[in-house]
């Protein structure tokens, strides 16, 4: 009996679920919100900020965004777009590119494997209507990781592979149960037709004598099966350069390494067991993320990246392995006439930030750089020098507990939606107050809104409310309007779309904070009338 009692005070007590009360139009949405700790400054660059948020998963609670999935937001945290259901499984690494001369958007989606960070899924192609145009897949009957799709010259995909392959593991410290490795493989993929072009495979050149991280005690994999591969290499980038040849970072090695296009050969190593650079002061890295060519001449070439630092699994299994206080977004110079490698800048956060996992740096085109700082669920702005101007976490909270975003970028964006903008009509005592929002929309600069005054469609003009954010609204003080639609409005005056007809609601406020309200109260009477002599869990009330 007195557990039952105790189930049934817990259901009644429970706090009433409420929304988030952050658009009226779009109650379906629940978007992140940015907690800005420097808000942006003049001197970002141009453009949106791209990030693909999901929640943290070593502790019971609710961390994280409630909808997880693609977004384009503003420097001041206003949503630009969700594309939660866009993307319907988990997504990651969501960027901007050009595919044949015109505008997309692309992401991962698929399954993820915390334990080891993996995840096997495919590409998705969005044009500038949000319409899907692509789906790609890797090639040679492989299944495609979320870690890299990189577009080379509007035409071919750069993506990687976790291969499961059964090998002798004795030499590594292995048992005889022992006998799975994970073969890292790169692919270069034709987009339009999805013909393979080019494959590498790091067990045809690489020995995992180089792994940073051993066999045992299985914190890169243990090896017993194929879904517990262990993962010496782990590939989590690649670029290609204009000579064909390509750029591979391999995080539990802890190098970059380049690569012979032709041959598949190793050119240099950088950073790692076997470096082929005397490296300089802060240049050395481990963990890293996101390696990308920047610049090439004869005898020096100029990379980015992001270096973690930091190894640990997102489950919280295993230790973690830290070789520096920090994570850093990194510019290294390497030169291969003397070889020698040096930071040209290093980026620091501006909390102390540690990424145990994911990460990435993107060199703007003012010469500023955005860094991701992966499982800390935090974006950095940098100017050139290193001076931070722009800060924000994602819900985060501490390593590996609140949110985690892969990587995140800036672009420029044009969207326009082919969906209808959304509105809604809705009366207090203080009047009406009409809202409206298109998701994705970017070209709308005011919204005119307009009663319709009978059963032809005729209408009156209400008035007009400039736009400022996701969410427009316009007061009607003392008007009671049956039915309402509105229009977008370019900054050139442009109609561009109109809204359906909304027709007036009364509002419903959002909920105050309060202890037991009268509407618990009765729940917990219909409770007990309901549940009255009746057996529950073997006990009687």
């Amino acid at each position: 009996m007195k557990a039952a009692l105790s189930w049934i005070s817990a259901v009644a007590l429970l706090p009433l679920a409420s929304a988030d009360w952050q658009f009226k139009s779009r109650t379906d949405l629940a978007p992140p919100r940015l907690n800005i700790t420097i808000p942006a400054t003049s001197e970002v660059e141009k453009g949106y900020l791209f990030v693909a948020p999901f929640p943290g998963l070593t502790t019971p609670g609710n961390h994280g965004p409630r909808q997880e999935g693609p977004y384009i937001v503003r420097d001041d945290g206003e949503l630009v777009w969700s594309g939660y259901t866009y993307y319907s499984i988990w997504a990651a690494n969501f960027q901007k590119a050009r595919w044949n001369g015109k505008d997309v958007l692309f992401s991962f989606e698929g399954d993820h494997n915390p334990a080891y960070g993996h995840g096997h899924g495919h590409a998705t192609f969005l044009d500038q209507n949000y319409e899907t145009i692509r789906e790609l897949r890797a090639g040679n009957h492989k299944l495609m990781d979320k870690h890299e799709f990189h577009i080379i010259d509007e035409k071919t995909a750069l993506i990687q592979v976790y291969q499961p392959v059964p090998i002798d593991l004795s030499r590594w410290g292995g048992s005889p149960e022992q006998q799975w490795i994970v073969d890292a493989i790169i692919q270069e993929l034709d987009i339009q037709t999805g013909e393979l072009l080019f494959e590498w495979s790091s067990l045809a050149h690489v020995s995992p004598d180089e792994a940073v991280i051993p066999l045992n005690p299985g914190q890169a994999g243990a090896g017993y099966n194929s879904s517990d591969a262990w993962d010496y290499f782990h590939i989590n980038s690649v670029d290609k350069d204009a000579e064909g040849n390509y750029l591979i970072s391999a995080r539990d090695a802890c190098a970059v390494h380049k690569i012979n296009g032709t041959t598949g050969e190793i050119i240099w190593r950088l950073s790692g067991k076997k470096s082929d650079f005397e490296m300089g002061d802060n240049a050395w890295f481990c963990f890293q993320h996101h390696a990308r060519f920047l610049s090439q001449t004869d005898d020096e070439e100029v990379i980015s990246l992001f270096d973690n630092s930091a190894h640990g699994t997102e489950n919280g299994r295993g230790n973690e392995l830290h070789t520096h206080p920090f994570s850093q977004g990194k510019i290294i110079s390497v030169n291969t006439a003397t070889w020698t490698a040096k930071v040209v800048q290093a980026f620091a956060p501006p909390d102390g930030l540690l990424a145990k996992s994911q990460g990435s740096t993107q060199v703007l085109p003012n010469g500023n750089a955005l860094v991701n700082w992966g499982s800390e669920g935090a974006v950095t702005e940098f100017r050139s020098d290193g001076t931070p101007i722009f800060h924000a976490y994602m819900d985060s909270d501490f390593l590996g507990e609140g949110v985690q975003n892969y990587r995140a970028f800036r672009y420029n964006w044009t969207g326009t939606p082919n969906e209808k903008p959304a509105i809604v009509s809705l009366k207090n005592n203080k009047g009406t107050t009409v809202y409206v929002s298109w998701n994705g929309d970017t070209e709308t600069a005011a919204w005119r809104f307009y009663a319709l005054t009978d059963a032809y469609g005729s209408r009156a003009y209400l008035g007009e409310s400039k736009r400022t954010g996701f969410e427009t609204s316009f007061h009607l003080k003392g008007h009671s309007v049956d039915k309402i639609a509105a229009e977008a409005i370019s900054a050139n005056g442009r109609v561009l779309t109109s809204t359906g007809v909304a027709r007036i609601q009364e509002e419903v406020l959002p909920p105050v904070d309060s202890t037991v309200n009268s509407v618990q109260v009765d729940g917990m009477r219909w409770l007990q009338s309901v549940f009255k002599n009746q057996h529950i869990l073997g006990e009687e009330l």
